[in-house]
């Protein structure tokens, strides 16, 4: 009996899902629940069982493509798993003495290196390089075969042919174009030889839809602030020492102390863990803080959400933060770890820069931007010494927040960073 598996609702507003890996092959035998595909959606990546047990007759997106929700994703042939299932299992199977198949479902298979870890994005940019993938050692989380694993790779084969791993673009006339930009026959496209085009979908479409909605609908202002982080540096050692000495097998970076400063200020000045409700014409000031930490990935900029985050120390914190960035930059987020943030904090740690105005995590009304540490010289009552200086910048929605309260809430980080004593045990 033939059985159509259709892309389930895998998630409030998917209306699509990109396969990522197959990990099932055209004629294998399935039992019920076993793992069949990888899908990713703008929300998260998620893993699809087998709905019953059956052989695959045929897979009809390829790793890549995108399969919108209601479409026929697999089709099985479920009464190919009866009491006969271990005489088919092995007809489908190569032995010593019968060759295998070696079918062109098989080869697409292998030829596309449906075992090995990427995203769409680097197995594109690999085949547009001319690189099997299957033969990049990935230097990614889990041995992910990454952007610049491929790059390195086409180096090399550069390096060895003498010359560029991509056709060059041809003009009208079959002649490569001779100007700066060269335009594809028909289609309007600009390009170059050697140019990589990255498809403009799932994740990297959700970003830009929501950072254009969100510039087009609050009215940004950006605040920055300096913050003296010398007592801060000095207590972060010490704490990493007792967690050394009693086993804990933690180490605290700065982002749980400001995780918890900022939940803090929150609970002082709720306007700024708040969304406009504008059909309702009210402001909703939310009753608990969850504080989304963006975070970048190969896919692209996440938000992975700690939850209730006034009510945790900063060990607790801290283990939270870890797994929230082991799950997202392995793609292994579920969907409620990247949803329902408050307010949003962005970091690059030690690349932090000087400032930025980051632009507002859409609904929420206010971001703020991290910056690096750095020993700088500052005045100290009638001295000049050397103290570790932060700035922090934050970007609010202007018609819910004043430039004062801004301000104010700013402050009150700072005060809690500038004598962090009070963030340990609270």
């Amino acid at each position: 009996m033939r059985y159509e598996f259709r892309l389930p609702d895998i998630g409030e507003g998917v209306v699509e899902g990109e396969v990522v890996r197959w990990l099932v092959k055209e004629g294998d035998l399935l039992r019920e629940d076993q793992p069949m595909v990888e899908v990713m959606t703008d929300k998260a990546t998620v893993e699809i069982p087998a709905p019953r047990a059956g052989r695959v007759i045929r897979r009809l997106y390829a790793e890549g493509q995108s399969c919108p929700v209601g479409k026929v994703l697999i089709e099985l042939e479920t009464d190919a798993a009866g009491e006969d299932a271990p005489a088919a299992k092995a007809a489908a199977e190569p032995s010593a003495a019968a060759p295998a198949r070696g079918d062109a479902s098989a080869a697409a298979a292998a030829s596309s290196g449906a075992g090995v870890l990427a995203t769409p994005a680097t197995r594109k940019l690999a085949r547009d390089a001319g690189v099997d993938i299957r033969s990049v050692t990935g230097t990614g989380p889990a041995g992910r075969v990454i952007n610049d694993d491929i790059q390195a790779a086409t180096a090399i084969k550069m390096a060895t042919l003498g010359g560029s791993p991509n056709p060059p673009a041809r003009g009208p006339a079959g002649r490569s174009p001779s100007g700066a930009h060269a335009i594809d026959g028909g289609s309007g496209r600009v390009g170059e030889a050697g140019d990589v085009r990255v498809p403009f979908r799932g994740l990297r479409k959700k970003i830009a839809e929501n950072m254009v909605r969100s510039k087009h609908t609050a009215a940004h202002f950006t605040y920055v602030e300096e913050v003296d982080c010398t007592e801060l540096v000095l207590l972060r050692a010490r704490e990493n020492q007792r967690l050394a000495a009693q086993g804990m097998g933690i180490k605290l970076s700065f982002l749980p102390f400001i995780v918890k400063a900022t939940a803090g200020a929150l609970e002082k000045f709720p306007q700024l863990n708040a969304t406009l409700d504008e059909a309702a014409g009210e402001i909703v000031q939310r009753k608990r803080i969850h504080l989304g930490l963006a975070t970048a990935t190969e896919a692209g900029l996440m938000v992975p959400v700690v939850r209730d985050a006034s009510g945790r120390s900063v060990v607790e914190l801290a283990q939270e933060i870890d797994r929230l960035a082991a799950v997202t930059r392995s793609g292994k987020a579920a969907r409620e770890d990247l949803s329902g943030s408050t307010f949003t904090i962005t970091s690059l740690g030690a690349l932090g820069g000087v400032m930025a105005a980051p632009i507002i995590n859409f609904p929420e009304v206010a971001i703020l931007g991290v910056h690096k540490i750095s020993r700088r010289p500052a005045v100290v009552g009638d001295k000049i010494e050397i103290r570790e200086l932060m700035n922090l910048s934050i970007s609010v929605d202007h018609r819910v927040v004043d430039g004062y309260e801004a301000a104010q809430f700013v402050a009150e980080i700072k005060a809690r960073l500038e004598s962090p004593a009070g963030l340990i045990g609270a």
